[in-house]
């Protein structure tokens, strides 16, 4: 049925209004309204068209165009001509037809668009999916869908082709994540999704990415391996979707912050506090605020999570990690408090689309010219109160192929984890101080770590949680927490007897004052039903991608006898970049004159040839810097130097850890400033705080293997390694010549051009993993 007719003064403003309630098939509409006055010789077509090319001419010349065969480019003339004809229609029907005939055209293609039913006994497409509403598709799906299997298999092509549009329009137009997302989603499940969607366009790549390994997870199918799906789930979640940005900058008027991807990196940098300040001071269409404030209380009192999800997230090529902000929301505000903290958190991703690592990024991958569009993706986060706090007991990433091993025993291809107490923040970035624990799935029982000294140095000595009460993110010591009342103590922690870790056997164990390790233990030692659970996810994931994968989770852990069950949340999950590399040979005959410098364990496969420049920063001074100022230049200086030498073949080393945010275990480079090295070479130099992580797992880590840059550990404390100390701190010094800005730096900051310092000879970097050996080396060829 057609609404009440709208009463106006003329037909014409009639037809127009009315078709403004139709926006989908406005156009089909008017299109059998032309036939009708051509048929009944109201005007001809060719008439009409000349009519409607001359008005076109004549709105230019009132817009200013006084060369409107030049001036205006041709996407835009066609789409004047479009709304001038569209124009023209109305009026020719409105002052020449009956309304009757206009309510009937428009009966006429409601019907055949939207209530024309199949005769009972025939299920065949009377559409085309392309053009149709997905409310169209929706329904004619789920009839498909309920058909038994014999019978629906013979429209299988239908419901293929109407998912493909569902996907392509709601989730993702990648290709290879169309190609598996077909095969696993139900139209049930893209209604679903549809339900939860905030505003118009796609729910963005994290989105997609979760959504899709989760239905990967579901399958029963005894083909895929054992059935997991009640072991495994996803948070609550809301879709703020892609076209909602637009929204927000034009009614604040920021597109003109959208041209920030062509300006120099300085000029991005520079302007990038205007941009967030610009961003904070916006508001949104009133129909998005009502719709978060809906999905505020759906989620209730429980801390909330707005995670970037934006077009490029998670792709298949690229990962984007850590690119983009994400904020956690603890909502134990009032509610007019946790909206405008919800509100305020959106601003903020916005605004990290444009800064400056993000537009390197994507410059460096040829993205630049992409429409990069931001969804976001709203979760309830998943955990319990302990106290005032709220936290997962477990959280950590996954990597279905371990690129790293700390042992020969270690199989590549079962993948390993890196696990923490509480969220996960602190096991997916490179934190001051603290390590995650690293577990081989292969071999769960086998540390990085050999001592109790080692284990409990390399432990994780920080919590990140949710305080209910200050309503805020904070990172606490672990012994302000983790106390004998803690109910899942057992399977995260050993007691710390001084020469020797104990396992937890019961709470009587634990005498007062007794110290506590994470070291989760329990979960690779006694019960290896998590470590099964999350070899089984991986692999999975990596089957039905048909490529190495990461997950990011949380894990409930669930009573039981004799031993707990286990739930896990997938957060996130993408394709995880790795190179192919050539397997190399360690020559056995170099002079040890040569050597620059050899080291084993947690060695990825790879070469670098040809290297004339080597940029070190001399970690035995790096730690007696006392100005934390000159610290932070020294990342400014690398960065200066990893433009000036864009063209030339370099290396990078220096105190671990690179790109960590605590200066004091390494400098705090970003991705700007070391995307052009060949090597990133991280010397661990034992000091008062011990060895420092290196980056493997980490954002940071992808980041060098997007940019095709080998990440290496150099640990001199190993009694095997060696450092040719002479070469790197005696050769002459090149920092002035290439930047003089950065002279004075010259005392903590060495370029060695290595033809000079080496008779004409190169530098070549070779690493072998099965052997756990890379050396570094001059070369004469």
């Amino acid at each position: 049925m057609l609404p009440d007719p709208i009463r106006t003064k003329t037909f014409t403003l009639d037809i127009y209004i009315k078709l403004a309630q139709y926006p989908i098939l406005a156009d089909e509409i008017r299109e059998r309204m032309r036939q009708e006055l051509f048929r009944r010789g109201v005007i001809s077509d060719a008439k009409f068209e000349d009519e409607v090319r001359q008005k076109a001419i004549e709105s230019q010349l009132r817009e200013g165009l006084y060369d409107p065969f030049s001036q205006e480019p041709a996407a835009i003339w066609q789409e004047r001509l479009s709304r001038i004809r569209d124009y023209h229609t109305d009026f020719y029907f409105g002052y020449n037809l009956p309304a009757d005939l206009f309510n009937e055209i428009v009966q006429e293609v409601l019907r055949r668009q939207y209530q024309q039913t199949p005769p009972a006994d025939t299920f065949e497409l009377t559409f085309n999916p392309e053009l149709a509403p997905w409310e169209m598709l929706f329904r004619q799906g789920e009839r498909y869908e309920a058909l038994p299997p014999p019978h629906r298999d013979q429209y299988s092509h239908h419901l293929e082709e109407m998912k493909v549009v569902l996907i392509k329009g709601m989730i993702s137009d990648q290709l290879p994540y169309i190609g598996v997302a077909k095969r696993v989603f139900t139209v049930a499940d893209l209604r679903q999704i549809h339900s939860r969607r905030i505003g118009t366009g796609k729910i963005g790549g994290k989105a997609a990415g979760m959504l899709l390994a989760w239905k990967i997870l579901q399958q029963h199918d005894p083909e895929v391996g054992a059935d997991i799906s009640q072991h495994v789930s996803i948070p609550d979640s809301f879709y703020l979707a892609t076209d909602v940005i637009y929204d927000f900058r034009r009614i604040n008027r920021l597109d003109r912050d959208m041209n920030q991807k062509y300006r120099p990196l300085d000029e991005i940098r520079e302007d990038y506090p205007r941009v967030v300040a610009t961003h904070l001071n916006g508001r949104f269409p009133e129909d998005i605020v009502e719709q978060l404030r809906d999905a505020l209380q759906e989620f209730g009192g429980d801390p909330i999570i707005l995670r970037s999800s934006s077009l490029l997230e998670d792709n298949f090529g690229y990962s984007f990690a850590g690119k983009y902000q994400s904020y956690f929301c603890p909502n134990q505000g009032s509610e007019k408090e946790n909206l405008e903290a919800v509100l305020d958190a959106i601003r903020r991703i916005y605004a990290s689309t444009l800064n400056p690592d993000a537009i390197l990024y994507r410059q460096k991958h040829g993205l630049i010219d992409y429409d990069e569009r931001m969804a976001i993706l709203i979760q309830r986060v998943r955990g319990k109160a302990y106290g005032r706090y709220y936290f997962p007991t477990l959280a950590g990433v996954g990597f279905s192929q371990n690129p790293f091993r700390w042992n020969s025993k270690i199989r590549r291809e079962e993948g390993f984890l890196r696990l923490v107490w509480g969220i996960g923040t602190r096991a997916v970035d490179r934190v001051d101080r603290d390590y995650p624990r690293l577990i081989a799935l292969s071999h769960p029982e086998l540390r990085p770590e050999t001592s109790a000294r080692a284990i409990r140095q390399y432990a994780q000595h920080y919590v990140d949680v949710i305080d209910l009460e200050d309503n805020a993110f904070h990172t606490l010591p672990v012994n302000q927490i983790l106390s004998s009342h803690y109910p899942e103590l057992p399977y995260i922690a050993s007691i710390d007897k001084g020469d020797y870790l104990q396992d937890f056997v019961s709470r009587t164990s634990l005498a007062p004052g007794d110290p506590l390790v994470l070291t989760f233990d329990y979960l690779t030692k006694k019960d290896r039903k998590f470590v099964t659970l999350m070899r089984t996810i991986l692999t999975r994931l990596e089957k039905t991608y048909q490529r190495p994968v990461d997950i990011e989770f949380t894990v409930d852990v669930l009573p039981g006898y004799p031993y707990p069950g286990y739930k896990i949340h997938v957060l996130q999950c993408r394709p995880l970049s790795q190179r192919e590399e050539e397997r190399v040979e360690i020559p056995g005959n170099i002079p040890l004159p040569d050597v620059l410098f050899r080291t084993y364990n947690l060695v990825p496969d790879g070469k670098a040839e040809g290297i004339r420049y080597v940029i070190f920063v001399d970690p035995r001074h790096y730690r007696h810097i006392p100005d934390q100022t000159i610290r932070l230049e020294l990342a400014r200086a690398i960065g200066r130097l990893n433009k000036r030498l864009e063209n030339e073949p370099f290396i990078l080393m220096g105190p671990g850890r690179w790109g960590s945010a605590n200066i004091d275990l390494g400098v705090r480079v970003t991705y700007a400033d070391i995307y052009n090295t060949k090597v990133l070479i991280e010397i661990a130099i034992a000091g008062e705080d011990g060895v420092p992580e290196l980056s493997y797992g980490t954002h940071f880590f992808q980041d060098l293997v997007e940019a095709g840059i080998h990440s290496l550990p150099l640990h001199l404390e190993d009694p095997r390694s060696y450092f040719n100390w002479y070469f790197f701190t005696e050769s002459p010094n090149l920092l002035a010549e290439l930047s003089p800005q950065d002279a004075d730096l010259a005392q903590h900051l060495r370029v060695i051009e290595v033809p000079a310092a080496a008779n004409g000879r190169y530098a070549r970097v070779l690493m072998n993993g099965v052997s756990d050996e890379a050396i570094g080396y001059l070369d004469g060829r």
